[in-house]
C-alpha cells in the first residue's frame, strides 16, 4: 500500500536556510490571501479553496524552487528564470521562481502571488 507525503516528509532533513525560505514563502503567500498547503508525490502545492495555485517542486540546500501556472506567459519579468508551456496544453504556462533568500518574495513577486491568488477566485 502508498502512503501520501505528508508536509514533514518534504520538510525533513533540510537545511535551516531551506526551512527559513519555505516558511518566508508561505506567510507572504497568506498575506496575499488564505491558501492551504497539499503535499503530493513530487511536490507541494499550494491552493486557494477554488484550485491550486502554484507548487513547491524542489527544496535544495540553499533554495527552494517555485512553479506558477498562468494562462499566458508574462515575459515581461526579471523573477522568473525559465517559462515555458506545457506540451499539449494552449492554457498552461509554467513561470518557474527560484528563491535564494528571503529577499527574493519582492514586490514583482507578490505582484504575481497576487495575479494567481486572484486567478484563482474567477469563477470557473
Amino acid at each position: 500500500m502508498l502512503s501520501e507525503k505528508t508536509l514533514d516528509d518534504f520538510l525533513h532533513g533540510k537545511s535551516e536556510l531551506t526551512l527559513s525560505l519555505f516558511h518566508h514563502f508561505v506567510n507572504e503567500f497568506q498575506q496575499v490571501g488564505k491558501v492551504s498547503l497539499h503535499p503530493a508525490k513530487t511536490m507541494i502545492g499550494i491552493a486557494t479553496s477554488q484550485k491550486r495555485i502554484a507548487y513547491i517542486t524542489q527544496f535544495g540546500k540553499n533554495f527552494i524552487h517555485v512553479v506558477f501556472p498562468f494562462e499566458k506567459p508574462y515575459a515581461d519579468n526579471l523573477c522568473f528564470q525559465k517559462i515555458a508551456q506545457v506540451p499539449g496544453d494552449d492554457k498552461q504556462y509554467n513561470h518557474h521562481f527560484r528563491m535564494l533568500a528571503k529577499e527574493d518574495v519582492n514586490r514583482e513577486v507578490i505582484k504575481f502571488m497576487k495575479l494567481a491568488y486572484k486567478g484563482s477566485q474567477v469563477k470557473q
